[in-house]
């Protein structure tokens, strides 16, 4: 373990590992913000407290909830597979250089997806972000792949 804390990819790529890990566990107390601002539930039992009146008024979906939603979900869609890759990415022994470039532009690109995504900016914005980071664990994909199997 102590090897593994000398090597400074490695430290890179828990520092950037654990900035979007923030972020996605965030979006959980976002999506509870939206549901209680807006009064949108969707479980019966999570309205028990109202008046029957108020749980039909409560219990629906609001584009907000699930704008929030969403966004948590492509999270988890493109932060759990850069865990993977990156932790093996940065195992593999990358240049720093390349290694930081990787693990800032992922994590530029999810937290500014997240901004896109909530405060609806107008698209290609969510877009490109998305695609940025998809680009970023595609890179470091192949270049673990090139040093496996020789590409």
């Amino acid at each position: 373990m102590s090897q593994l804390m000398e090597n400074e990819a490695f430290k890179a790529f828990t520092t950037y590992a654990a900035i979007v890990t923030l972020k996605m566990i965030l979006m959980g107390p976002m999506t509870v913000y939206f549901r209680f601002t807006r009064k949108s539930f969707i479980n019966e039992e999570d309205v028990a407290w109202t008046s029957e009146e108020q749980k039909k008024k409560m219990l629906k979906t609001h584009p907000d909830v699930e704008r929030a939603r969403r966004c948590h979900y492509n999270d988890l869609e493109n932060i759990i597979p850069f865990f993977f890759i990156g932790l093996l990415y940065a195992l593999s022994g990358p240049e720093l250089s390349s290694a930081l470039l990787h693990f800032r532009i992922f994590t530029a690109a999810r937290i500014f997806h997240s901004f896109a995504y909530i405060l609806v900016l107008p698209q290609p914005s969510r877009a490109i972000s998305y695609f940025l980071g998809m680009l970023v664990t595609f890179s470091m994909a192949y270049s673990l792949l090139s040093k496996v199997f020789f590409l």
